[in-house]
């Protein structure tokens, strides 16, 4: 069977002071289409890494990754690039939105960077993302004009430009309160259940609740890789005690 994301026998290894660090050491994880998956341990992990890996923002220092078929374990920075452009979509903590630029602007950029679409269709992309993510008529607003959790939903919209098949998150909710972390939690289920791959680093219980499969990690290793079955969702207080048993 072939996996959308699919890393067998993963390190990244650092060399800092006299004894290297292992910040992934032996990791193997396989994940599908529309799955819905929270990674989750304490800082120094590796889920971190894990992520960029899995983003290709980082390399390896040995192991094999498939991406969609592909082997991106070896590709140079410039592939990488390229390879992030056409099939993935980041969110970021602190939404990394270019400041002086509307949200329009803001979500339009994945596919100037490409040159897919013309002016025409570009835009429309971006304006129906946008009332996709409940943000029409705040179009023409920049960063300092909305609220975190606005800001967040332009940055899942931007995301989404350039329809990629995953999208990794990483802390969406950090910097949001309650009321805008559960509406962006909700805009990712929604996401997932459409068939967007999500794949969503946090260290919040009750976030990680709203993923369908939890993966836990200690010093680079999986500890638990927990799967709902049936579909139903754990709670917060189950997805608790499966990190707090994983990390016994």
């Amino acid at each position: 069977m072939s996996h959308l994301i699919d890393i067998r026998d993963m390190y990244k290894v650092y060399e800092i002071g006299a004894e290297p660090v292992h910040a992934l050491d032996g990791v193997s994880l396989a994940v599908d289409e529309g799955e819905f998956v929270a990674i989750m341990g304490s800082s120094g992990s590796g889920k971190s890494t894990m992520l960029n890996i899995l983003g290709c923002l980082d390399v390896p220092t040995r192991g094999s990754y498939l991406l969609d078929g592909i082997e991106v374990a070896a590709r140079t920075r410039k592939e990488l690039a390229h390879i992030r452009n056409r099939k993935l979509g980041f969110v970021f903590q602190n939404f990394n939105l270019l400041p002086r630029t509307s949200a329009l602007e803001n979500v339009e950029l994945p596919d100037l960077y490409m040159g897919r679409l013309g002016h025409r269709a570009r835009r429309e992309r971006a304006l129906s993302l946008l009332a996709r993510v409940g943000l029409a008529g705040r179009e023409d607003h920049t960063p300092a004009q909305l609220s975190g959790g606005q800001q967040q939903r332009v940055a899942i919209a931007r995301a989404l430009m350039n329809n990629p098949p995953v999208v990794f998150a990483d802390e969406p909710t950090g910097n949001l309160d309650t009321k805008s972390s559960i509406e962006v939690m909700k805009l990712f289920s929604e996401l997932s259940h459409e068939g967007i791959t999500i794949v969503m680093v946090t260290h919040e219980d009750d976030i990680a609740a709203y993923a369908r499969r939890h993966v836990v990690m200690r010093d680079g290793r999986i500890m638990r890789d927990d799967r709902d079955d049936g579909g139903v969702l754990k709670t917060q207080d189950e997805v608790a005690r499966l990190v707090k048993e994983a990390l016994a």
